[in-house]
């Protein structure tokens, strides 16, 4: 009855149909090597550091993402966390799983939800993509990071005021096995993944590598374009 009367579309296209139609899915800008190995941004060849981490102090040893967070994927992280979209978090794992090689970790954990954002969506995106993750890569999930203090929304800040708003925003919820995965659905700046990751090292932690559904992307000044371009499969 519903889909009669509120017929789905897809929330990239428009189109009647799936929420997300398999043309659209196939079109989502997979990120490929060449990648920084430290951060994951794309770049013109393979290095260690890049011009968008390069000099910054984290608390990761790496960070990776399945796709670009160009508009399209933002019309369906949007519709994920603010729609209700929520059997997208099994597909987002797919094309996490496609993109990203399987971690040498003992669990997977995730950010920590803001109580008043989970209570008015109903779901934590980033705890059902870790989940998700857990069972395509047969690993455990678990709880380990919590919030410390409440945090203003990250949207329309710059580098410096991102840093400044999630520091000290988490702690340790348990102790963390030595090598651990953090889950998250976007990678903007990498300041909440570092002050989380922050908590896990604190928690017992001493390799943590960042997983994401999508990434955004700085794209390069014109004169740099020779540089470092981004690179998509």
């Amino acid at each position: 009855m519903l889909d009669l009367l509120l017929p789905q579309r897809c929330v990239a296209c428009g189109l009647p149909g799936e929420p997300i139609c398999a043309s659209c899915v196939s079109r989502l800008p997979r990120l490929a090597e060449p990648l920084c190995a430290r951060c994951g941004a794309p770049t013109a060849w393979p290095v260690t550091r890049c011009a968008e981490c390069s000099g910054r102090r984290m608390a990761f040893a790496s960070a990776r993402a399945a796709v670009a967070y160009d508009p399209a994927v933002k019309a369906l992280v949007s519709a994920w966390k603010e729609r209700g979209l929520r059997r997208f978090a099994a597909l987002a794992a797919g094309l996490v799983v496609e993109v990203v090689a399987r971690p040498d970790a003992a669990a997977l954990a995730f950010v920590p939800p803001d109580g008043e954002r989970s209570l008015k969506r109903g779901h934590h995106p980033a705890e059902r993509l870790a989940r998700e993750l857990g069972r395509c890569w047969e690993l455990p999930v678990a709880p380990l990071v919590a919030r410390a203090r409440p945090l203003s929304r990250q949207r329309g800040l710059s580098l410096a005021q991102r840093r400044r708003n999630v520091a000290g925003a988490f702690r340790p919820a348990a102790a963390s096995p030595a090598r651990v995965v953090l889950v998250d659905d976007v990678y903007t700046s990498g300041a909440t993944a570092g002050a989380a990751a922050s908590a896990l090292r604190a928690a017992g932690a001493r390799h943590v590598q960042v997983v994401t559904f999508a990434r955004a992307i700085r794209y390069p000044r014109t004169g740099d374009l020779g540089r470092r371009p981004c690179s998509f499969r």
